[in-house]
């Protein structure tokens, strides 16, 4: 569901949001969605690799899956914040449940 918002944003970057509109043959709405869509995954990233935020809690944050996260964070060279120790508890959580 769909929500509208009223803001006010400097005129460089709403010139900047109706250019690449323009470009893009798109509607201003559209653009400015998508680049909100694009900032909450660079977030969730950057709150990831700081250790602000555990893997799933940034993935949660991007609005993405963890398999898809997980493969944004192997396409931009990102490094694991898992230590052995996270994996071998993983293991034992494992083998609790199964």
């Amino acid at each position: 569901m769909q929500k509208t918002l009223t803001l006010r944003i400097e005129k460089d970057d709403y010139d900047f949001v109706k250019k690449l509109a323009k470009d893009r043959n798109e509607d201003v709405s559209k653009v400015v969605r998508q680049l909100v869509d694009f900032g909450r995954i660079m977030l969730a990233v950057e709150q990831y690799k700081q250790k602000k935020v555990s893997f799933g809690t940034a993935a949660n944050l991007a609005g993405i899956s963890i398999g898809e996260f997980m493969e944004l964070l192997s396409e931009l060279n990102v490094k694991s914040n898992l230590t052995y120790g996270d994996y071998v508890q993983g293991l034992k959580n494992l083998k609790e449940v199964w």
